[in-house]
């Protein structure tokens, strides 16, 4: 009964942060960023993104209760905003909205490499904008705090922590991989499975609302 409790928190949690990392539509944004690049270079570019995300992300899974005690926030209030949050990017997903702010994000890269006359091959994209916020947003850090917050011993928190590491490590693979993804996805495939996910996700950020509310009226 306990390992299948365990197991059903990895596949939520596994399901959240995939759904909220998004690493198929991190694909093509990288493989726009590293245009022209050596194959090395992107490879880089693509471990040193999953790293730095991965060390934000855990950061706050170990550290982000303590951190709201200190500011005077309540679990249950952050998982009634963090839910709020992660539904508003559900809708973006869903009408494709979050897919055009990401490559605008890439087109302002670019440009800001081309205007410093700096080959983009030199320009590290790692830390901004891939590791942050493509990565590490505020949708990635609210949900891998509340379902930190929702853990009950080490074990649980361990199980949260190994459903994040899985997912960074298939973003690591997919970013690896961008220029097969991107010949066999296809845009329209691209844009269908962002829709899905992103109705996935408004469900989990209603329950995280439930949650909150639920726990502030002790209902």
């Amino acid at each position: 009964m306990f390992e299948g409790a365990l197991f059903q928190l990895f596949i939520s949690s596994f399901v959240t942060l995939f759904v909220v990392i998004d690493p198929p539509g991190c694909v093509p944004i990288f493989s726009s960023l590293t245009a022209g690049t050596t194959p090395r270079h992107r490879r880089d570019m693509a471990i040193r993104s999953s790293l730095i995300a991965g060390g934000v992300l855990i950061a706050f899974a170990l550290g982000g209760e303590a951190f709201l005690s200190a500011l005077g926030i309540t679990l249950p209030a952050f998982k009634i905003a963090g839910g709020l949050m992660v539904f508003v990017i559900a809708i973006d997903m869903v009408f494709e909205k979050r897919t055009q702010r990401r490559e605008n994000r890439a087109e302002e890269v670019k440009s800001a490499a081309d205007a410093a006359g700096k080959p983009l091959e030199e320009e590290d994209i790692s830390v901004f904008p891939m590791a942050i916020p493509m990565l590490a947003g505020p949708g990635s850090i609210a949900s891998v705090m509340l379902l930190s917050a929702k853990t009950g011993d080490l074990v649980q928190e361990a199980v949260v922590l190994a459903a994040l590491v899985a997912v960074l490590a298939l973003t690591l693979l997919c970013l690896i991989a961008a220029g097969p993804i991107m010949k066999l996805m296809g845009a329209k495939f691209e844009g269908a499975l962002t829709r899905l996910l992103g109705v996935v996700l408004a469900a989990l950020a209603a329950q995280f609302v439930v949650d909150g509310i639920k726990q502030s009226f002790g209902l």
